[in-house]
């Protein structure tokens, strides 16, 4: 580990951005805070947090319905979001964005809208065995009430997608793929392209989810490009606030779907003999909707393409090198996932400790990672294994935080091996 340590002193990788995070200055357990939980959610820089002060602070108003001019104001604040993820995403028009709470909420969207309407007894869900359980409990859910099976892809040796299962698993009941485009616990990115080609071969007519919820954070998406039905993420993995999340779907596919909720500002017109709705993305909005959070994404969006992809991407990449070479000089560790085609986002067990208590022993020495099964039980099965312990990194992790990694490991080991 001293080895590992020196290496990492000769070539550190500094983050030019840490100042703009406020929450990183804090010291945890006396200790300067090494943050590297940011695949569960990510800290916040100083732009995000001024705009969401500055909704309640210069003028606040609900959207959409009001004819004052702060109603107004905030409405095309809030309105130019939707179009900033458009542009975000490589969607071809904003009325393509929808808003929700969360990735989870916009699978259950997809699930209990697009699923109630075009899922039958008999057909087929096909899911893989590293997803989250947001993309895994929405469609047993609709499987249980519509008779549906689900079907799992499974991984190779190296914690990747085999592909060579696809032919076996589709078949002429298969309605919908449902996949993660990079793993929250293996760090492994998928090739959704690759995927969606093959089952757009077998039928065009499948309709195929991508869960987005870390990659968009990591590199470049474009739906169009990789002919996605659907793709969903998060706001506070990409320094965003938490209560606010985004689906996008091809409008045509959308324009078929009835409404998830029902409520304010979702209706064309209201009567005791029926209702009508609006046309999508607002019939899936009812209610008031979280105003500051979805300026604070937009917030989130333009710090993010004010430093660019590429530079992201390779100051993250940089950082990944460090942190697997800190994982494998430590004896006894097993790091799970591919060694390429993979994100900042390393799962780890030891033979000499348990995930839980040497994530306890982390902290004590100011680093913060996440241990547990991840939201991903299943894939821990498919494992062996009941936890690991993750480290994942932002574009504001230094190599200090992976050189407190490395120490407190090292104490780690020395108080349970």
């Amino acid at each position: 580990m001293k080895r590992v340590e020196k290496l990492l002193e000769q070539g550190a990788t500094e983050s030019p951005w840490r100042l703009d995070f406020p929450g990183l200055a804090v010291k945890m357990n006396g200790q300067p805070l090494a943050f590297l939980d940011s695949a569960a959610s990510a800290q916040k820089p100083y732009a995000v947090i001024n705009a969401i002060n500055a909704v309640y602070e210069d003028g606040y108003a609900n959207v959409h319905r009001g004819l004052y001019r702060l109603s107004q104001d905030m409405t095309v604040k809030f309105e130019a979001v939707r179009a900033k993820v458009a542009g975000f995403i490589g969607a071809p028009t904003p009325e393509a964005i929808v808003f929700t709470k969360n990735t989870t909420e916009a699978i259950n969207l997809v699930a209990q809208t697009w699923g109630r309407t075009n899922l039958q007894q008999g057909d087929e869900i096909l899911l893989t065995a590293m997803e989250h359980h947001a993309n895994i409990v929405p469609w047993q859910m609709i499987a249980a009430e519509k008779g549906c099976k689900i079907k799992v892809l499974p991984l190779t040796p190296d914690g990747e997608l085999d592909l060579n299962y696809l032919p076996d698993l589709m078949t002429l009941k298969t309605k919908i793929v449902a996949v993660a485009h990079v793993s929250n616990v293996l760090g492994a990115v998928n090739n959704v392209q690759a995927l969606i080609h093959r089952v757009r071969s077998y039928r065009p007519e499948i309709a195929v989810l991508v869960d987005g919820s870390q990659a968009v954070v990591h590199g470049k998406v474009d739906v169009r490009d990789l002919d996605a039905d659907f793709y969903v993420f998060t706001g506070h993995k990409i320094y965003g606030p938490t209560g606010v999340g985004v689906l996008y779907g091809k409008p045509d596919i959308l324009a078929t779907m009835p409404p998830y909720q029902g409520g304010g500002d979702m209706v064309d017109r209201v009567s005791f003999d029926g209702t009508t709705f609006r046309l999508p993305p607002y019939r899936f909005e009812a209610g008031t909707p979280a105003i500051a959070e979805v300026i604070g994404l937009g917030a989130a969006i333009d710090y993010m393409n004010q430093i660019g992809p590429a530079a992201i991407v390779a100051h993250e990449n940089a950082l990944a090198t460090e942190l697997a070479l800190v994982l494998d000089g430590v004896p006894g560790v097993r790091v799970f996932g591919p060694r390429m085609n993979r994100a900042g986002i390393f799962s780890f067990a030891a033979d000499w400790g348990h995930a839980s208590d040497i994530a306890m022993i982390l902290d004590k020495c100011g680093v913060a990672v996440r241990a547990g099964h991840h939201c991903a039980m299943p894939l821990m099965d498919a494992l062996g294994v009941s936890a690991t312990v993750r480290a994942s990194i932002g574009l504001y992790n230094n190599s200090s935080d992976v050189m407190a990694l490395a120490k407190g490991l090292e104490k780690a080991q020395e108080m349970l091996a």
